[in-house]
């Protein structure tokens, strides 16, 4: 079956890139999640394809958006903390596809910065919310201009998108970027969804109560722990008097964790609009829609509730992608991506030629049911580079495979930007991941994985070598 990309009969489809903010890929219904339903975003894993083995770069809000749009590690891009703006004057996806014909927009989170060259380069339109943003009634930048809206900021960025479908030329192909603050902190959910769960007790992950034996000092001195570091911003009331240790943790982390998902139903429901929109107008049949989001998320899982380290549950990104007639409804691909191949996958879908310095692949494909290309990459290179700050998670680079991961905490803040200039003792951390999927287990110094871990630190260092970061 012919393509977009090698078929000059075929339109070039419309691209609907949805992405929200701190959502973990075990809290979508299509994932399995336990503790919710996710309905409206399940039905682009019903019609197209889930990824399973979908990974970050770099597990932060303002560096994974830069991956995103460029095809380049943080490192490359300039955008390694989430206090580096991107110089706008770069290449990237949407800047390709504009200049093929499409039509650009993106409203909602942007992070990259305000102002100068950090403003959104390559769309037709835009309208992105200052920094994170508020929920309620919050203020957005309209072509540059500040102006407050009225409204729950999930409804009002889908409310600005679908008005933009309305306007756009029907003659030419869209490039739609639908970016949700939610279900990032401060987790307040819309009136619509503010009791749901309120009579039900949500689900513990099997390592809520982790005490981080075996495992690096990162790991135990980390301040994202629910018992420990969720602030009285983030629960909005007081903890009750009279709770033991165990009580204590369990009643902070259902506050937490029914927020948290009140948000993510607030966009669900929001999704369900764009689907139905696209339906309503028929567009649906030649128009991509993806759902991811930028980065995992903690939801209880080691006893935290944030991001930035290796391990699974923030490494790991939701991948959903519905591409009628060229995605087999009900797929499950195994392979590995990361958002290091959205750029040029996004590109070999609209038939444009990726931009020459661009480091990831088109995983486009793949998702089609094909033979991986010759030379797809079997490992993820990630760094972390925001030493200390805010989370006092040091900064760390490491390699993971289909089933073994490398850390390597290096521990120094190497002048980057919003990083604490206080070292830390260099660590290893070796999972398997076949016999440990969660990550309870440091084998970096067990002797029958001495081999493995010489051998792994030789792709890691080559990996390093690969992707040009010298530091």
């Amino acid at each position: 079956m012919s393509s977009p990309a090698t078929d000059p009969l075929h339109s070039p489809p419309n691209i609907v890139f949805i992405m929200s903010d701190d959502h973990a890929a075990h809290a979508i219904g299509a994932y399995g999640s336990v503790i919710n339903e996710t309905p409206h975003i399940d039905r682009i894993a019903a019609e197209g394809a889930r990824f399973d083995n979908c990974f970050c770069t770099n597990a932060l809000c303002a560096p994974s958006r830069a991956t995103i749009l460029t095809g380049l590690h943080s490192h490359l891009n300039g955008v390694l903390t989430l206090s580096d703006e991107i110089d706008g004057r770069q290449d990237t996806f949407p800047k390709r596809l504009q200049a093929a014909g499409y039509q650009t927009a993106i409203f909602g989170k942007w992070h990259l910065g305000h102002g100068g060259n950090a403003d959104p380069t390559g769309f037709d339109r835009w309208s992105i919310l200052p920094d994170q943003g508020l929920y309620h009634d919050p203020e957005f930048y309209v072509d540059g201009d500040l102006t407050r809206f009225e409204g729950y900021v999930t409804n009002l960025i889908t409310d600005f998108s679908l008005d933009w479908l309305d306007a756009r030329d029907r003659e030419r192909p869209f490039m739609l970027m639908v970016h949700h603050k939610a279900p990032h902190r401060p987790w307040e959910p819309d009136e619509a969804h503010a009791h749901l769960y309120d009579d039900i007790d949500i689900p513990i992950p099997p390592t809520f109560d982790d005490d981080y034996r075996n495992r690096s000092e990162a790991a135990r001195n980390a301040k994202m722990r629910i018992d420990r570091d969720l602030t009285f911003t983030d629960v909005k009331a007081e903890v009750p008097e009279g709770l033991d240790a165990a009580g204590r943790k369990h009643w902070l982390y259902q506050r937490y964790i029914k927020d948290y998902l009140r948000c993510v139903a607030a966009i669900d429901d929001n999704v369900g609009r764009v689907l139905d929109y696209l339906d309503r107008e028929g567009l649906a049949e030649n128009t991509v829609v993806v759902y991811t989001s930028d980065q995992g998320f903690f939801l209880g899982d080691h006893g935290w509730y944030d991001k930035r380290f290796m391990y699974e549950e923030s490494l790991r990104m939701p991948f959903l992608m519905r591409w009628p007639g060229q995605i087999a409804a009900g797929s499950v691909v195994e392979t590995m991506v990361s958002n290091l191949d959205f750029a040029q996958t996004f590109l070999d879908m609209a038939g444009v030629e990726a931009g020459p310095a661009m480091q990831g692949g088109s995983f486009a494909g793949i998702a089609r049911g094909e033979a991986m290309p010759d030379g797809w990459p079997d490992a993820l290179y990630y760094r972390y580079w925001m030493h200390l700050s805010h989370h006092h998670v040091p900064a760390h680079y490491g390699i993971r495979t289909r089933d073994r991961k490398l850390i390597y905490y290096y521990g120094e803040a190497l002048g980057t930007r919003d990083s604490i200039e206080q070292p830390t003792p260099p660590e290893w951390e070796f999972f398997d991941l076949d016999r440990d999927p969660m990550e309870l287990n440091n084998v970096y110094d067990d002797p029958a994985y001495a081999g493995e871990r010489v051998a792994l630190t030789a792709r890691l260092s080559a990996l390093k070598d690969q992707y040009r970061d010298e530091r």
